[in-house]
């Protein structure tokens, strides 16, 4: 499991990246200042491979890690109810500062929402938790194609503005590059139009994951993962082809389609077929973890997995130094490629870091202080080992 949450950080860091380096990003308008065919290139490759696909294998973790949770507080004969809900209380605290300080785009204040939902649906059966999965990403799948029908009835084939758009994103990348209160005023400002999206189309996607993740756990997947190759040789199969074609798609649709029919219904085909695409990616890593690099792959990625909230936060201070006026104010600066080559150095970094850190300590920065608020005790910094006399 902390392999998977090492390579996840991969993809939430070159999407959000996007997000910090232009104002422009997810508007539906090009960024005028990057229009070249390289620039077109690499916003292609990464919405096709990236967006919308990783905070997916996040939200399956989260709730596989759920039933492990529960498990163990069940051996240990103690409570798990209130841990779990001071839990989510902390996840909440520091995903609102998060977004006010550094990024809007947060998804820990989703995931402390969606928790709640989780300890209510948590000893439903697998099977009914498939099934819940299922419709959940179907009905909001239809709803969202009702709409782009609706709006094609009606005869409203493009409501994007592009003028006050491009205005809008000038005065927002201004303010992002000024002063730290300019920063966190421009946050405090996007923080309502983020909630919009990520309340109507994040969560129901990171619930539906929740609950496969709930229905993954009784079949201990990451215990005994070489049982499971057949069946993830099956979802790379359809998975890959399946969901690089709804990703195709989606990525056309944002950006030559924006603010037209065409985008909604690539939003529901979206909402269909990038877990579809995230299953893959699972299945691939779970193969490469048991193959001849499997062992250097793990001690690549699972020290960063394992301090994976300390590694987040980490990677948007990171970006915010960089593109806002907490430092260099780089927004609107950068072409995509250089973005894209600046997230895999920090992630290689992050990578590196975090091995020499867990060599000497048992969590993370972060995670220590997640520890201690829901288990309210100290835990000790340093793991323990047997001493040899």
């Amino acid at each position: 499991m902390d392999s998977f949450r090492g390579f996840a950080l991969l993809g939430i860091l070159v999407v959000n990246s996007t997000y910090f380096a232009s104002a422009f990003h997810g508007t539906g308008v090009a960024d005028p200042a990057f229009t070249s065919s390289v620039d077109t290139a690499v916003g292609w490759f990464v919405t096709i491979v990236f967006e919308t696909k990783f905070y997916l294998l996040f939200s399956f973790l989260f709730g596989y890690s759920f039933t492990l949770q529960r498990r163990a507080a069940l051996r240990r004969g103690t409570g798990f109810t209130a841990p779990f809900l001071r839990r989510l209380i902390a996840l909440a605290l520091i995903g609102a500062a998060h977004a006010v300080l550094l990024f809007t785009g947060d998804i820990l204040s989703t995931y402390a929402m969606l928790g709640l939902v989780l300890l209510a649906l948590g000893r439903v059966r697998p099977r009914t938790a498939v099934v819940t999965a299922a419709v959940l990403l179907t009905l909001v799948a239809a709803a969202y194609a009702g709409l782009g029908a609706l709006q094609a009835a009606a005869g409203e084939l493009h409501t994007l503005d592009i003028g006050a758009v491009t205005a809008e994103a000038e005065a927002l990348a201004a303010q992002l590059s000024g002063s730290p209160g300019q920063v966190v005023a421009a946050h405090v400002r996007d923080l309502p139009g983020t909630a919009v999206v990520l309340l109507l189309f994040q969560a129901p996607a990171a619930l539906a994951m929740f609950l496969l993740g709930l229905a993954a756990g009784p079949r201990e997947l990451f215990a005994d993962p070489v049982r499971h190759f057949r069946a993830a040789r099956r979802i790379q199969w359809a998975g890959f082809p399946v969901g690089l074609a709804g990703s195709l798609i989606y990525a056309h649709a944002g950006l030559h389609g924006a603010g037209t029919p065409y985008e909604l219904c690539a939003l529901a085909l979206d909402l269909l077929t990038a877990p579809a695409l995230a299953a893959a990616y699972a299945a691939t890593l779970l193969r490469a973890l048991h193959g001849g690099l499997g062992d250097r792959l793990r001690g690549a990625l699972a020290p960063a997995g394992r301090m994976a909230l300390s590694n987040y936060l980490l990677q948007s201070a990171v970006l915010a130094l960089v593109f806002t006026g907490y430092g260099f104010g780089a927004v609107g600066h950068l072409p995509p490629l250089a973005v894209l080559g600046s997230a895999l150095v920090l992630y290689l970094a992050q990578l590196r870091l975090s091995a020499r850190w867990m060599r000497t300590y048992a969590y993370g920065p972060v995670e220590w202080v997640l520890r201690a608020f829901t288990n309210l005790e100290r835990p000790a910094w340093k793991p323990h080992r047997l001493s040899s006399k």
